[in-house]
């Protein structure tokens, strides 16, 4: 594995972990229905995490009223995370430097 590969996936790594913080800000925040989400900041992160979010809204029921798609959605970003981390270990415990 060359290196620009290896940046590449470190600069995803980084990345996949501010969008699980913006996640997690969407997520705490869905629990104050007075919010309003026309305020730009607010609609910034609906705008950037609901596309997500509803990609898994219908692989779970919401159970009791709450809605936990975004359970499978911090799994299946955490894998992915995990992925990345595991390839760019692999590459520095084989021995390859910059």
């Amino acid at each position: 594995m060359e290196a620009l590969p290896v940046t590449l996936l470190q600069v995803l790594a980084q990345t996949l972990q501010i969008y699980s913080l913006v996640l997690i800000v969407r997520v705490l925040l869905s629990w104050f229905p007075n919010l309003d989400w026309g305020n730009p900041v607010l609609s910034s992160v609906s705008a950037i995490t609901d596309p997500y979010l509803n990609a898994f809204r219908g692989l779970i029921p919401p159970l009791g009223g709450i809605d936990l798609s975004a359970i499978l959605a911090f799994l299946a970003l955490n894998l992915l995370q995990g992925l990345i981390t595991q390839s760019i270990s692999a590459f520095y415990l084989s021995g390859n430097t910059w």
